[in-house]
């Protein structure tokens, strides 16, 4: 399990509106460094924000660094990255596509990560793409996300984080001059009192940790259990402590993206909804706009926020990073903005509707759900964790 350090000052960060000012305000403020990691940056009026304040940063004498996975960002405009170079900012891309037709299951090993450093003094961590709120599908905005921002102690695991997978990309891509990161002042002070943790997700030593640490809340949980996820298909361990935790009485309730933004695993995940259902599982759907959160709050003391879903290819192929936070005003204020968005701009399921479905959205499920477990079988992830329905 990870170690939780105390002393943090963390604040949570509400859709693009709240993260994207706080985020350029310590751009603008920044003196030794800034260095940001995104899946995607669109070029968008926000993302032009974004991608000119690390350029002003850059020429101030700052030192840049912007990862960007080479799948999510496949389509980022050469013009752009010339520019961000030109100005010093040093760019990669994480895994970049070589080739659009590749089956090689490596491919799938993206870098999901939201994270960003400024001057070892300030963080950030969460869900939040560097994209407009309003550049969503269908125009049907805004986009429904959270964010951190973060002080205190527990920078030093931030900035290990981020140290570590430029190196690695450094030495990947033969950027050697690259190599060097600003070093951390030699002692980090308290700004809070709250405890908390960051958990990585990668593909050595981390492959399980932020599942471990899901798994270990879920089974401690004695009152409830509130998720938001995007996109939630979860395997047969983490069914089963949900399952049980209702089971011995506590309150479990799952927020979903209620629009299909990517159907398979839209379709997939509702495979789960009777057993869930009739397990005593709440369910409901934010159908007000497009729903990209990953956060939850365990007993109003415990909450996660950060890039991770729960799904195979956050859980077992992508690199993430989640803030596991133990503080009950920040789990409360968590709670609470979940709770308004059930109720204001949510639709339960009720097991009465998913008995009812037609015959062909029950097979649509179905099919979906064997395809997501082909494509696991396929690249050799996930066998044991994403059984059929009859296997349970």
């Amino acid at each position: 399990m990870n170690r939780y350090l105390g002393g943090n000052r963390i604040q949570l960060l509400r859709n693009g509106g709240e993260y994207f000012p706080a985020l350029l305000n310590e751009i603008a403020a920044a003196i030794h460094s800034v260095h940001l990691e995104t899946y995607i940056f669109e070029p968008d009026r926000t993302g032009l924000e974004v991608a000119d304040a690390l350029m002003q940063a850059a020429r101030r004498g700052v030192l840049v660094s912007l990862v960007m996975d080479g799948f999510g960002c496949r389509s980022f405009p050469e013009d752009l990255q010339h520019a961000l170079l030109q100005s010093g900012v040093r760019v990669m891309f994480f895994r970049p596509e070589l080739s659009r037709f590749s089956l090689h299951r490596h491919r799938l090993r993206r870098m999901h990560r939201k994270v960003a450093l400024i001057d070892a003094r300030v963080g950030f961590v969460g869900g939040i793409n560097v994209i407009d709120d309003f550049n969503t599908p269908n125009q049907v905005p805004p986009r429904y996300d959270y964010a951190v921002r973060v002080e205190g102690p527990l920078l030093g695991m931030l900035y290990a984080a981020v140290r570590h997978l430029w190196w690695q990309t450094c030495w990947a891509q033969f950027k050697y001059p690259w190599l060097t990161l600003p070093r951390l002042p030699l002692t980090l002070v308290g700004h809070g009192t709250m405890q908390a943790a960051l958990v990585v997700r990668d593909n050595l030593r981390n492959r399980r940790a932020i599942e471990q640490e899901y798994l270990a809340a879920i089974a401690a949980a004695r009152q409830e259990i509130v998720i938001a996820c995007a996109y939630f298909l979860p395997g047969y361990a983490f069914r089963q402590h949900l399952l049980d935790a209702a089971k011995r009485g506590v309150r479990v309730v799952i927020l979903l993206q209620g629009r299909v933004e990517y159907w398979l695993l839209h379709h997939a995940s509702r495979t789960l909804y009777r057993r869930f259902l009739e397990g005593g599982i709440e369910i409901f759907e934010y159908t007000a706009s497009f729903m990209h959160a990953k956060v939850a709050v365990v007993d109003q003391h415990w909450a996660t926020v950060g890039s991770s879903n729960i799904d195979p290819f956050s859980l077992l192929l992508a690199r993430e990073a989640n803030v596991m936070v133990r503080d009950a005003r920040f789990a409360c204020e968590l709670r609470a903005d979940l709770q308004r968005s059930m109720q204001e701009r949510s639709v339960p399921i009720l097991l009465s509707d998913v008995r009812e479905r037609t015959l062909a959205a029950r097979l649509m499920a179905w099919l979906s759900y064997v395809l997501v477990r082909l494509l696991m079988g396929i690249a050799g992830y996930g066998k044991r964790e994403y059984r059929s329905a009859a296997d349970e």
